[in-house]
């Protein structure tokens, strides 16, 4: 449990322009549950939820600095990763974590919403042998996961499965998503943890066309549910309703000729 009257959370992320998803997504989510957020950028990313146009990997000997200097001047309660677009800055950021010793939420992104390749081709195995041995939670959707285990993932039995798999064997909680299986009924997010599968049901929600960060969000959530001292299966609980209530607020602008959209910030946070 946190020991300061306001729990603080660290975020390694993208900057994302468009503020979406990466880094002003997950500071929105830590504002929205009473979180202190402190970010260290790992790229810059101009895009919007409809297209990824650039990715500028942040120079390591800065990412290094914008951890350091913040470890060294914050009790930060927990943390978590999103896109980390290098080798050196997966490693980098798992050379830092080694030492800290606070729970680490590890959002494998790879992909963007848009289908955009976001790391280098070497970056699932330094996540795999580098940044998964320090983490606490690793958070998948299907083609991550797939990616991660050199498998593929076509129903519920096979999410499962997949689910402690990842979890087995890298000794750590895995939470994977199953927004991605075939149909439109309700969707299966499965937890691995302490060597129990939890299931979470929730209905499928039709997200607008051109909205991105659903995996920042939820990962977010994740990690400031952490922060405040949450168990792990009611942060993961709370920040699934949290998500739902967030894609049914989404909001939506139309602008020459198309329309583009955002994830509402006014979800209820009952219970915090």
């Amino acid at each position: 449990m946190a020991t300061n009257e306001t729990s603080i959370a660290l975020t390694i992320a993208g900057a994302d322009c468009s503020a979406g998803a990466g880094i002003q997504a997950d500071l929105k989510t830590f504002l929205n549950h009473g979180v202190h957020g402190l970010s260290a950028i790992s790229c810059v990313v101009a895009e919007t939820p409809r297209e990824v146009r650039l990715i500028e990997p942040t120079e390591i000997s800065t990412l290094e600095a914008q951890l350091k200097i913040l470890i060294e001047h914050y009790p930060i309660h927990a943390a978590k990763t999103g896109l980390l677009p290098t080798v050196e800055s997966v490693r980098t950021t798992a050379a830092i974590f080694k030492e800290l010793k606070v729970p680490l939420v590890v959002d494998p992104v790879m992909i963007a919403s848009t289908g955009s390749v976001l790391t280098e081709g070497d970056c699932i195995d330094a996540l795999i042998k580098d940044l998964l041995p320090v983490a606490t939670l690793v958070t998948p959707n299907i083609p991550e996961a797939e990616a991660l285990l050199d498998c593929s993932i076509q129903s519920e039995d096979e999410l499962d499965n997949a689910a402690r798999d990842i979890g087995q064997r890298h000794q750590i909680s895995c939470l994977l998503k199953g927004g991605h299986l075939p149909g439109n009924t309700d969707r299966l997010d499965v937890l691995w943890h302490e060597g129990q599968a939890h299931h979470f049901r929730h209905p499928c929600i039709s997200t607008p066309d051109g909205i991105h960060g659903t995996g920042c969000t939820l990962s977010a959530a994740i990690t400031a549910g952490l922060a405040q001292g949450r168990k792990m299966t009611e942060a993961v609980t709370h920040a699934i309703d949290y998500l739902q209530q967030l894609i049914q607020s989404a909001h939506t602008w139309e602008h020459d000729e198309h329309s583009i959209s955002c994830l509402g910030w006014q979800a209820s946070l009952s219970g915090k």
